[in-house]
């Protein structure tokens, strides 16, 4: 995983320097050669420390099991002699909490450092430092019953727990979708509702004209952490909620701006987000599955650095261990994805404009230094939206 990954990486950061020296023809009149540079630049800094973050994950993947820092957790915790399912939550909970930490380093080079060079970065230390409370605070609260939950029917519901376990983590992840836009991301930022006038009219004209109901249109303060632009809905059923970004809405027309809603629009009017929540459940339902029949294998444990078995280490091993047997799947995901977003540009410009869009998608790719040249291997691999020429060039034959 580790060299494919490394190979893919270094194709791209080759083929965005040699093509930073030329504007795609496509986009000639629109993006100056200065802004197809510093995007050029952005990415070949963000994958140059992707690079650096992948090795450094495989070391800390390989010290957790091989390296038995799994094991010793465990030691520690049984030695209080809580019980099964009173240890199995704390040592999985305290591994994920220490597991965040390690990672923390990450994630403050990439936002202090990489999106702070490059002008993205308006987060203060302390945002970032109450941020990171918030969330583990809220690990705790959401995670430790659940985890509770789990380990107790993985040891009273027989040879079939996997089943319950599934049902249970498909209530709950409904209900983070149902949670999240009302109770969890206020914590983290402010949401307004839009203010009343012509965009307002617009947007719910649009709305209407594609018999989608809402439960507001909101603008988060975005700027506060980032000066990307983006737009998104949130929520299930009645409960579904529009935002855009604030950073978003001073860079785009009106016209631009309900071309993208438009297009947001188009994942639910096509039932995009219900195809991927069914096959999220399909996969947590084939990975249960296959944890079931793991979950009895002596050598499972043995050849990941756990001496002793016991119902959560194989969970939590599982949960370790499976992004390196999914990795080579990921194609097939970004293939799906991409066609998904093609469909949603054909809904937006057949309800607004297609050249609103094109006007709007590269005004994004230039405030938020996306590169024009993405390698194609690397691209195919790993992008879920099309590259940006092939986009383009596909909405311009709907105009």
């Amino acid at each position: 995983m580790l060299l494919t990954q490394w190979w893919l990486s270094s194709r791209h950061i080759r083929f965005v320097a040699d093509h930073r020296a030329r504007v795609p023809s496509a986009f000639r009149r629109r993006i100056p050669l200065k802004a197809h540079r510093r995007a050029a630049d952005y990415t070949v800094a963000k994958a140059r420390f992707a690079r650096v973050d992948a090795f450094v994950g495989v070391l800390l993947l390989l010290g957790w099991t091989l390296g038995g820092w799994l094991a010793s957790l465990d030691q520690f915790w049984r030695g209080w002699e809580w019980g099964p399912l009173a240890t199995g939550t704390v040592v999985i909970l305290s591994a994920w909490l220490l597991m965040t930490a390690l990672e923390l380093p990450a994630s403050i080079y990439q936002t202090f450092v990489i999106e702070a060079r490059f002008g993205f970065n308006r987060m203060r230390p302390g945002v970032f430092i109450v941020d990171q409370m918030k969330s583990a605070l809220l690990l705790l609260i959401l995670g430790a019953p659940l985890v509770f939950v789990v380990l107790w029917l993985m040891q009273s519901m027989g040879s079939t727990w996997w089943l319950y376990v599934w049902v249970l983590w498909v209530a709950f992840s409904l209900f983070m979708v149902w949670a999240y836009p009302t109770l969890i991301a206020p914590l983290f930022n402010r949401f307004k509702p839009l203010k009343s006038g012509r965009m307002r009219a617009r947007i719910q004209a649009l709305l209407r004209r594609t018999g989608f109901r809402s439960k507001g249109i909101f603008v988060i303060d975005s700027s506060r952490r980032t000066a990307h632009g983006n737009a998104y809905f949130t929520g299930l059923g009645r409960g579904k909620r529009i935002v855009f970004f604030d950073t978003l809405l001073k860079s785009l027309n009106g016209g631009e701006i309900e071309a993208v809603l438009a297009h947001e629009l188009g994942h639910f009017k096509l039932r995009h987000v219900l195809k991927r929540m069914a096959l999220m459940m399909v996969m947590s339902f084939v990975a249960l599955a296959l944890l079931g029949w793991l979950i009895e294998q002596s050598w499972f444990y043995a050849g990941l650095g756990m001496p002793e078995p016991s119902t959560y280490a194989a969970l939590i091993l599982f949960i370790l261990v499976g992004p390196v047997f999914t990795f080579f799947t990921q194609p097939l995901f970004a293939w799906g994805s991409r066609k998904h977003e093609f469909e949603a540009d054909a809904f937006a410009a057949d309800e607004t404009s297609a050249r609103n869009l094109v006007s709007a998608l590269v005004k994004l790719y230039k405030d938020n230094a996306a590169t024009l040249t993405p390698d194609p291997l690397h691209s195919a691999f790993y992008d879920s939206h099309p590259p940006a020429v092939v986009r383009i060039a596909h909405l311009l034959g709907k105009t």
